[in-house]
């Protein structure tokens, strides 16, 4: 029998994706694919990848923008430390590799943002060299095929999932075998409905053979998500609002909100009296929840009306813009969700 490798690399040949636009080119463009694909899945990620290398083409205008016009094409996409990261990193490769693309796996590991598992897949997809990667879709494909228990979140677990995958790695055609992975776990071996028929490792699948594909790879052990409550205070000025920058770490770190208190009797009424804001229409708003990976956030959005923009709160991390300027700012977003609203309603 062909090895797994071989047997991976024909049927990436025959039906795996030879279109996608990070194929087949160069390390700054695997890059950002890599990054743009961590926890989101290809058909999100291709029209934001084409915005960005429209206005970032290169390593050296991606250094150069400042940390907003990277956020603002981030909007919408999630994780935005990603596109922090990014642009950190971008500004490190222009100073200390002059703005090439390290070639070296230790160099590229070293640069924020980026594991094991991307520093390995740039070197394998842009370089050709035999680096084994191991991302979400390929620990499912390893745990079913050679039929290891446990979640994969667990040291011992991921370990083996890593001996693994540097065993079965082939000599040659390591950017084909590669992408083959990936293709495997995007469309055949996937989390729901696995597609075991169109498989070519089938005949050996330990999870095939012993009944245990819904089984594994074990699944995260299950917590209670915590639930969280949150107020956004909408301040109107006639078409323009009040944005406020969020510090640079925790959630949606460096982007653009609108001012958010936590829930409690007589907040709003608080914030309003310490800055001196002036209300001629409170209204309300349909209370929306946002989901995140580890909790809930259920939102509160409330509409105000002010008398004039107050002095207090046009201050150094804030700023009125028009509501459609706001919408192409860097938003998260429920933000975009609720000012969308907004202009339906104007």
């Amino acid at each position: 029998m062909h090895s797994f490798s071989s047997r991976l690399i024909r049927w990436q040949r025959r039906h795996g994706r030879h279109d996608l636009p990070w194929q087949g080119q160069d390390a700054y463009r695997v890059w950002l694919s890599e990054i743009m694909l961590q926890q989101t899945q290809v058909a999100t990620v291709i029209s934001y990848y084409q915005r960005f290398i429209a206005s970032f083409p290169n390593i050296a205008a991606l250094a150069a923008a400042t940390e907003d016009e990277v956020l603002a094409h981030w909007s919408g996409l999630g994780y935005y430390a990603r596109g922090r990261n990014l642009h950190k990193a971008a500004q490190i490769i222009v100073e200390k590799h002059n703005g090439e693309f390290p070639r070296e796996f230790e160099q590229i590991l070293e640069l924020p943002g980026i594991g094991r598992s991307t520093a390995a897949a740039i070197c394998a997809q842009a370089y050709h060299e035999s680096r084994a990667i191991l991302d979400g879709n390929v620990k499912r494909l390893l745990a079913r095929w050679c039929g290891i228990e446990g979640w994969a979140g667990n040291k011992k677990v991921e370990e083996k999932l890593w001996q693994q995958a540097e065993a079965l790695m082939p000599r040659r055609n390591v950017a084909t075998y590669t992408q083959a992975l990936m293709d495997m776990g995007a469309t055949v071996c996937t989390r729901g409905k696995p597609k075991c028929g169109e498989c070519p490792v089938q005949t050996d699948c330990v999870a095939r053979q012993t009944d245990r594909i819904a089984e594994l790879p074990t699944p995260r052990p299950t917590k209670a998500v915590p639930e969280r409550h949150t107020t956004f205070l909408l301040l109107m000025s006639g078409r323009d609002i009040l944005l406020e920058k969020r510090p640079s770490s925790g959630i949606w770190g460096g982007l653009w909100c609108p001012p958010q208190l936590d829930d409690g009797q007589g907040i709003v009424a608080d914030y309003l009296q310490r800055n001196g804001v002036e209300v001629s229409e409170r209204v309300e708003l349909e209370e929306f929840t946002h989901t995140f990976t580890h909790f809930k956030l259920h939102i509160t959005p409330v509409l105000l009306q002010v008398a004039h923009k107050p002095m207090r709160v046009q201050q150094a991390g804030s700023v009125w813009l028009d509501v459609e300027e706001a919408l192409r700012a860097a938003i998260p977003t429920p933000v975009r969700k609720m000012l969308e609203n907004l202009i339906r309603s104007f």
